[in-house]
């Protein structure tokens, strides 16, 4: 018997690959498979250090090249499909973390500012390539594009319609980006657009982007604004925030929003109200995160605004975020000298790994249109 078949031998009678063996099996997931969301066990400690470390224990020993698996967007569709996540353990690092994020502000002024320079701040060299024209690094809108460019005009678009923008406006966006939503309005519809960022990176092409247009993009905590504006939108920002701070947030929108005014909510939400957030994802690709809950939003906008309209695509997420995966991988080779290969992994994993929470409907986009009560209401285009 050759040297491979003994250790694949002596793997298979462990105790650990035989309850990994077992739950995957119930998501219909193979070891050393063929199917594409299969997966190929390169290291014999893999499944000790799964059921061990749970998550994080999965997505690190991903990145340093233990196993492989050539449809990770299948198989995280798989694993959550069957609820798999939910018998992972939970090690001390996690429990604590959890306990932590419930007891102490984690988005703090000065914590906020983490995320922009861990996750923002990588590279616009990387961000440029794998992005649409317009930088946006949130949800298409999908319902009649033939691409990424589509879905994200598309995506743009309808959030002007949905504020009923017109000229003269003044628009707050807070969470700018690289301010392709603040060019987008200025330019179209003729408004007034006020930007504020955390990333210096995104700042200084924000600027660039909007040169010569009533756009002004400031380096600030959204928490210091104190101005009145017309319309108040905020994209992929809200995901950043922590539920310690939602109520703050709100008082925020509230003290810069004209009495007749509209804000517009555009977030990743929970399907669940808790302060869980993935260990993995926390780690690696943004920290202090958490995802607010329809309970959570109800909870903090009453007494406030009215709600007007609740629209989810969150389907439409997973094909944005497929699309970025190619072309991330498209343009690696033009970028992989500023990077290790074991990033390369670590997004890739992450890219796939989103797309296939999305798929499996374990997360969800919404886009949550809010005002102080507009006679004859409002006609929100979807």
């Amino acid at each position: 018997m050759s040297s491979s078949c003994i250790e694949e031998a002596s793997i298979r009678g462990n105790e650990w690959y035989r309850i990994v063996n077992e739950m995957l099996a119930r998501a219909g997931i193979e070891i050393n498979g063929s199917a594409p969301g299969d997966i190929q066990v390169k290291h014999p400690d893999f499944f000790k250090r799964v059921l061990q470390q749970g998550s994080l224990g999965l997505g690190e020993s991903y990145m340093d090249g233990w196993w492989e698996c050539e449809r990770l967007d299948v198989f995280f569709n798989k694993i959550l499909r069957a609820g798999l996540e939910k018998q992972l353990p939970q090690n001390m690092k996690d429990l604590l973390r959890i306990a932590t994020a419930r007891l102490m502000n984690l988005q703090t002024r000065k914590r906020a500012w983490v995320v922009g320079k861990e996750h923002y701040d990588l590279g616009n060299d990387l961000f440029s390539r794998m992005l649409d024209p317009f930088m946006q690094y949130s949800c298409g809108y999908w319902k009649e594009a033939r691409d990424l460019v589509d879905a994200q005009q598309s995506k743009l678009k309808m959030i002007c319609d949905k504020l009923q923008l017109a000229p003269g406006m003044r628009l707050l966006d807070i969470g700018c980006g690289w301010g392709g939503l603040a060019e987008y309005a200025a330019r179209h519809y003729g408004v007034s657009v006020y930007g504020v960022t955390i990333s210096a990176e995104q700042q200084k092409m924000a600027q660039t982007r909007c040169e010569g247009l009533d756009v002004t993009i400031v380096l600030q905590d959204y928490r210091d604004l104190d101005e009145q504006f017309d319309r108040i939108v905020s994209v992929g920002m809200f995901e950043h925030v922590g539920p310690k701070n939602y109520r703050t947030y709100f008082s925020v929108v509230d003290r810069n929003l004209k009495p007749d005014g509209i804000f517009l909510l555009h977030t990743i939400g929970s399907n669940k109200t808790n302060n869980n957030v993935d260990p993995w994802i926390n780690k690696y690709i943004f920290p202090n995160g958490c995802l607010p809950s329809v309970k959570h939003i109800a909870d903090v906008s009453e007494g406030r605004f009215v709600m007007e309209d609740w629209h989810n695509f969150g389907a439409d997420y997973d094909k944005t975020l497929m699309a970025w995966h190619t072309r991330f991988l498209n343009a690696w080779p033009e970028i992989a000298d500023n990077y290790s290969e074991r990033f390369k992994r670590m997004f890739s994993y992450y890219l796939n790994a989103c797309a296939g929470a999305f798929r499996a409907r374990d997360i969800q986009l919404w886009q949550v249109v809010f005002s102080r009560g507009i006679e004859n209401g409002l006609r929100v285009p979807h």
